[in-house]
């Protein structure tokens, strides 16, 4: 770290004191003389005072050194001037260092602006916050959700919504939740995810939001026009005839030409028997809408979920038992994998009511496939369970697929078309999402994931 001049003159100093010291004990004990006594012990004196400066040069740079990076002056240099040739290598080490971190400063002011300017410039709203609602950062996407420049405190989002800030505090970490706020009189659906760190001894909440109410106002248009659609094709199917037969039913009683109600001796037996075969039509067709609706009733009109822990991998196995008596004409093996440490919270009877719905429509869709085999899968994945019931039967076409959870829509000819709407909504009631997936000629799969 120092030059050989610095150990030289180190010896040089140290030898002086030693040559002093040894005068100063003659002079006292061998040649007593008051005068040289005082000039010698204060020789004695500034060079011990001297040698003690000058070590003391190197802990001065240093703590120059360190007081100029604490206070941020991380460019500070050093004069080497000619007298301090001896620490001109502990100079040297000061720059290099003052290099490495001057430039270690840089590039973390650079990282520091660049990951601040994606967050500033991504599309979904951020907010950062400590436990006691202290605002970290605050990013441009949120600023323009909630219409305000600046956030200090979670606090200040209660006046869109009363208990916002604690709501967004307790947000179960890595769940998406749903939440609606007025903010300028008008409603937003805001769709808000938590992930909480630790920077040191700090926690820190970090929360995306988004508004998606337009997206939602658009799924729900397509949705009533889904509805629609079908509950259309449903009435008409039911009112066109209806109307025909009535129409041609009139005919009857009436005459051709002058549309009179004919007289009770100009009908016949026939007339008679043709009219209640057509009143009976007309009864049959009514009590399928009347049937209609109640089932529409019913997809309206679900129980509140009673919670308690279920074992998947035994409730896959009474849906089995259940399943065969479905198709007792056909033995269909049906396959179970699942660990039996597999827990879940849910309502036992709803969730073996969506099961058996559909193993219900992998028996009805494997009836002509040569060595049908049905799957019954139950797996932990990260923080949810996943159940899915696999066929082996010809698939679901891609056009059909999408319709498939609309209420009363149905490929079957004698289907209601609610098992799997009504499935959907339990699952939905559980948390969780029903999904389908099939490849034509191979194989379907609906997977829950609750």
């Amino acid at each position: 770290m120092v030059s050989k001049k610095f150990y030289y003159n180190l010896i040089f100093r140290i030898s002086l004191i030693a040559v002093s010291c040894l005068i100063l004990i003659l002079s006292i004990f061998y040649f007593p003389n008051i005068s040289l006594i005082i000039i010698v012990s204060g020789v004695f004196i500034y060079l011990v005072v001297s040698l003690i400066n000058y070590m003391n040069k190197i802990n001065r740079k240093l703590e120059d050194f360190f007081v100029a990076h604490l206070s941020g002056e991380v460019t500070s240099s050093f004069i080497k001037s000619g007298k301090d040739e001896e620490f001109i290598r502990l100079y040297h080490y000061f720059d290099e260092l003052n290099e490495k971190l001057e430039k270690a400063r840089l590039e973390n002011e650079i990282s520091s602006t660049y990951f601040k300017t994606l967050v500033d410039h991504a599309a979904v709203g951020l907010i950062a916050f400590t436990e006691d609602g202290r605002i970290e950062f605050f990013n441009d996407a949120a600023r323009k959700i909630f219409g305000i420049n600046v956030l200090k405190n979670l606090n200040r989002l209660d006046q869109f919504k009363e208990g916002l800030s604690e709501h967004l505090l307790l947000l179960t970490s890595k769940k998406t939740e749903l939440v609606p706020i007025i903010i300028n009189g008008e409603l937003v659906q805001l769709a808000t995810r938590k992930v909480q760190f630790q920077t040191g001894e700090k926690t820190v909440h970090l929360v995306s939001v988004q508004n998606i109410k337009p997206e939602l106002e658009q799924k729900e248009i397509e949705s009533w026009q889904r509805l629609i659609r079908v509950l259309t094709h449903e009435i008409m199917n039911s009112i066109t005839p209806i109307t025909s037969l009535v129409s041609s039913l009139t005919r009857i009683f009436r005459e051709k030409e002058t549309g009179a109600i004919k007289k009770p001796e100009e009908i016949t037996s026939q007339a008679i028997e043709k009219t209640l075969k057509g009143l009976d039509l007309v009864e049959g067709r009514g009590n399928g809408l009347v049937q209609f609706v109640q089932n529409y009733r019913e997809v309206t009109r679900l129980p509140k979920p009673h919670f308690q822990v279920v074992n998947v991998r035994e409730m896959l196995q009474q849906v089995i038992i259940l399943g065969e008596y479905q198709m007792p004409e056909r033995k269909v093996p049906i396959l179970v994998e699942c660990h039996p440490s597999i827990l879940l919270q849910g309502d036992p009877d709803l969730l073996e009511q969506v099961l058996i719905n559909l193993v219900k429509n992998a028996l009805e869709s494997v009836i002509d496939t040569d060595q049908p085999v049905i799957k019954l899968t139950g797996q932990s994945a990260q923080d949810r369970i996943i159940i899915e019931v696999e066929d082996n039967g010809p698939g679901i076409p891609p056009d059909v697929l999408e319709d498939i959870f609309i209420p009363f829509f149905t490929t079957k000819e004698k289907g209601s078309g609610i098992g799997l709407s009504l499935s959907r909504q339990i699952i939905q009631l559980h948390g969780g999402s029903l999904e389908a997936y099939s490849i034509q000629g191979e194989k379907t799969v609906f997977t829950i994931k609750i």
